[in-house]
C-alpha cells in the first residue's frame, strides 16, 4: 500500500494524478504494467473474462509494436489502456526532452490520454511538459509481484489487506512477475468477489482533473 508520506508527495510533486477513486460502492480498478506480452498478457486477458473482469493496461511503445495483434485484443475486449513509455524509460535518469518523446511516441501507438511513469518516477519538469496532455495514473495499492523475494500468495495478501472501495492495484503483465502473478491474481479476483467487489478498467476517457481524488485511510 502506499504509505501516508508517499501519497502526500505525489500529491505534492504531481498534483492532479490519480492514486486512489472516490467511490460509494465495492470497486476495484486492476492495473497492469510493461506488457503486451505473447505469452502473458494472454493469459491475464482469460482470467479477468473467466470473471467478467475489466482492468487497465499500461503499454510499453516497442511491445506494441512488436506485438500489435494482442494490444487489439486488449482493446476488443473492453479493458482501457494506458501510456507507459517507448522503452520503461527510468525518468530521473533520462533528460526531460528524451522522456517527452519517449511518450510522444509511445502515443502515436497507443490511443490513451492516461500516463503512468514507469518505477512512478519522473522529474518536475518531465511532469510539467506532460501534464497537459496526460492524466497522471498512480496507485494506492502495489502487488509487489515484481519482486522475487515475495511469494505469489504474499503478492496476494498484499492487495486483499489493503483494497478498499476506488483502490487502483499495481499487477504487471510481465516475465518478471508472472511467477507471482500466476498465483496471485486468481486468488485476488475470486476474493475479493466473494467480498462483493466488481472490477473495472478507468474510463476510456480520462477523468476531469478537477475531480476530486480521496486520500488513504
Amino acid at each position: 500500500m502506499i504509505s501516508f508520506i508517499q501519497n502526500l508527495l505525489i500529491k505534492l510533486l504531481y498534483p492532479e494524478s490519480i492514486t486512489r477513486l472516490p467511490a460509494d460502492r465495492k470497486v476495484v480498478y486492476l492495473s497492469f504494467d510493461d506488457g503486451p506480452h505473447p505469452a502473458i498478457t494472454p493469459a491475464v486477458l482469460h482470467l479477468l473474462a473467466k470473471y467478467k473482469a475489466k482492468a487497465t493496461f499500461f503499454l510499453i511503445g516497442s511491445r506494441v509494436e512488436k506485438y500489435s495483434g494482442i494490444y487489439q485484443r486488449i482493446l476488443e475486449q473492453g479493458h482501457t489502456v494506458g501510456n507507459h513509455t517507448m522503452n520503461h524509460e527510468k525518468g530521473w535518469v533520462t533528460s526531460a526532452e528524451a522522456y517527452v518523446k519517449s511518450v510522444e511516441s509511445t502515443a502515436s501507438l497507443v490511443d490513451s490520454g492516461y500516463f503512468r511513469p514507469p518505477y512512478g518516477k519522473c522529474s518536475r519538469k518531465q511532469y510539467k511538459l506532460l501534464k497537459g496532455k496526460f492524466r497522471f495514473v498512480y496507485w494506492d495499492v502495489l502487488a509487489e509481484d515484481w519482486n522475487c523475494k515475495l511469494s505469489g500468495e504474499q503478492c496476494y495478501k498484499k492487495v486483499i489487506k489493503n483494497c478498499k472501495n476506488g483502490s487502483v492495484v499495481v499487477l504487471h503483465d510481465s516475465e518478471k512477475a508472472w511467477p507471482r502473478l500466476q498465483i496471485a491474481l486468481p486468488l485476488i479476483l475470486e476474493s475479493l468477489k466473494a467480498k462483493g467487489y466488481v472490477f473495472e478498467s478507468l474510463p476510456s476517457k480520462p477523468l476531469s482533473k478537477h475531480l476530486h481524488e480521496v486520500q488513504n485511510d
